[in-house]
């Protein structure tokens, strides 16, 4: 089994003081689940009747969904996959691409599969918001229904002022998501807890035997209600894109630790509140609380999915960026909010393409009901692709067998399918919107990589090799003046086109000459040590080549300083 390239002799105080800062942004999304997921089951397009023992089917379904997708595929198996202690869709896609013996066929399409995952993950980033925000807010009507009107309007605010506040970085506030989603899941658990001692027996949900009675029962009303159930695991993917920065084992046990018990009470709680309660189904999480407290739970509720909302907002900026640096997106402007966090950034057309998206989303669908057509399709679609992925990297890199392989695929696979398959009939209800945004999405990052290679072929068909050129220079060639000139090249072994055009205007070349080549690797980080390499030529030439991982801010003038430094040192 691979090993992660995190420490494993952290503290236990380390580790604790980690696992609370992974809560505010690895859970956040799966965190603000329960606001949803049940109400969905119980009220959605194919809602189940409420029986007592649909209502522990539909629990028992919860509970292993949490179990086999978040628990056992992502937190035992896939964080184990990490790229230099880096997660995500990129980050596995570089892995599978190592496979050895793999033609070009099997390579484009696990780079195409790489590519839709990172779409799709758009259509997650401008859901979330949307989904996340409106739930919490609706517990309003929950207190009086003369708060309806002001549901939306209240929404877009807040989302509005989410994204207005993202140039200022989440450096200032970051500190405070840990500590505000312990004790929301805290608070989940607890007002989950409550309402299981009114009736114990629903802890029984946890056997698979009701799960497996409710398909028996209901058959194919069943298997569609896993398009509402699928809700409780969206969010779980989060945590390997987010592994690399906390780490595997901290995940972990925040996981295992605090956040699936509190959230699975929290389950339980509402399923004995609507077996105490048929009509609390309308809205099962805010009629949990105790009336005194509804109003802050509101609030809580709403800065949990802020939270939830940043994740993901922050997400796509890294995505964003990791795309530019591996040549599948046109270069925008990138702004660092932090002097101390490389990976606080901000993308100004990013942010505000996602506001416009969100708003349009919450308009158009105007509640969290109707929204969550919409939602879950690109979530389950992406979990498939990790899975397939993962199977590549656990036979060719972890030199698993054929039935160890076999048996993660077909496992994680037939869970995978049967969510995304039961989400095919929210298409035409709104599930076309994450399809149609990670399409597109796909369509623009794989024509810009498609463009950039052709260009750089036709640009290396007319390029003239360095090693005959400088040869050349000994027989004689341009006036040579002081000074040194500095051209970026895409082939350090041949001469660059700006340096010929150079030539042929000005009629010169200077003493010194340095090429320059910026190598983008398929690692997120390079060492300091391996960030460059200079090689001295004769006839003053000098070749440059600076090294970035796909995660690293490639700032050349200031890494170039250390460059010229020995290039001179070596000149004298």
């Amino acid at each position: 089994m691979a090993q992660s390239s995190n420490p494993q002799d952290i503290s236990k105080p380390r580790l604790a003081a980690i696992s609370v800062a992974a809560m505010g942004v690895v859970y956040g999304d799966i965190g603000t689940s329960p606001l949803y997921t049940m109400k969905e089951v119980f009220n959605g397009p194919h809602a189940v009747a409420v029986t007592p023992d649909n209502l522990l089917g539909i629990l028992s379904l919860i509970f292993w969904a949490l179990t086999i997708t978040v628990s056992l595929k992502y937190v035992m198996f896939i964080t184990r996959a990490d790229n230099r202690g880096e997660g995500g869709i990129m980050a596995l896609t570089s892995l599978a691409l190592r496979t050895r013996g793999a033609g070009p066929r099997m390579l484009w399409l696990m780079s195409a599969l790489g590519i839709f995952g990172a779409g799709l993950f758009y259509g997650d980033a401008v859901i979330t918001p949307a989904m996340s925000v409106l739930s919490a807010v609706e517990g309003l009507e929950v207190a009086t229904p003369m708060f309806k009107p002001y549901v939306v309007p209240i929404a877009v605010i807040v989302l509005c002022g989410l994204f207005i506040f993202q140039p200022r970085g989440t450096a200032s506030v970051g500190a405070l998501f840990g500590p505000v989603m312990l004790f929301w899941f805290g608070t989940l658990g607890l007002l989950g807890a409550w309402n299981i001692l009114k009736h114990p027996a629903i802890v029984a949900a946890i056997n698979p035997w009701y799960a497996v009675h409710f398909f028996l029962e209901n058959r194919s009303h069943a298997y569609l209600a896993l398009g509402a159930v699928v809700l409780a695991i969206t969010g779980g993917e989060a945590l390997y894109a987010d592994m690399g920065h906390f780490g595997r084992r901290p995940i972990k046990w925040a996981w295992l630790g605090y956040v699936f018990p509190c959230l699975y009470l929290n389950y339980l709680g509402q399923g004995a509140l609507i077996l105490d309660n048929p009509a609390a189904v309308k809205n099962p999480f805010f009629m949990l609380v105790p009336d005194q407290l509804l109003y802050p739970m509101v609030g809580l509720a709403t800065a949990a999915a802020v939270i939830a909302s940043q994740a993901v907002i922050s997400g796509a900026f890294s995505l964003t960026s990791q795309a530019m640096q591996l040549g599948y997106c046109p270069r925008i402007q990138v702004k660092f909010t932090s002097e101390r966090e490389k990976g606080q950034i901000y993308i100004p057309n990013i942010n505000w393409l996602l506001l416009l998206v969100v708003v349009v989303l919450v308009l158009g669908f105007k509640s969290s009901s109707n929204l969550a057509s919409a939602y879950g399709i690109a979530v389950t679609l992406t979990m498939m692709i990790d899975t397939l992925l993962a199977f590549v990297v656990v036979r060719a890199l972890w030199n698993w067998n054929w039935l160890q392989a076999g048996l993660f695929l077909t496992l994680f696979l037939v869970v995978d399918f049967a969510f995304f398959s039961a989400n095919l009939i929210k298409v035409i209800d709104g599930g076309w919107f994450p399809l149609a945004l990670g399409l597109g999405v796909f369509t623009l990052m794989a024509t810009w990589k498609r463009g950039r290679t052709l260009l750089y072929e036709r640009l290396q068909q007319d390029s003239i090799p360095l090693d005959a050129f400088i040869a050349s220079l000994q027989y004689g060639g341009p006036h040579r003046v002081a000074g040194t000139g500095i051209f970026m090249t895409t082939r350090p072994d041949g001469v660059p086109r700006a340096m010929l055009h150079n030539m042929l205007h000005n009629k010169v070349l200077h003493q010194r000459v340095i090429l320059l080549n910026v190598n983008i690797q398929d690692i997120p980080h390079v060492d300091e040590t391996e960030r460059m390499q200079v090689a001295a030529l004769n006839e003053g030439f000098y070749r440059v080549i600076l090294n970035f991982g796909f995660m690293d801010d490639p700032n050349v003038p200031l890494t170039l300083k250390s460059a010229l430094g020995m290039a001179w040192s070596r000149s004298k």
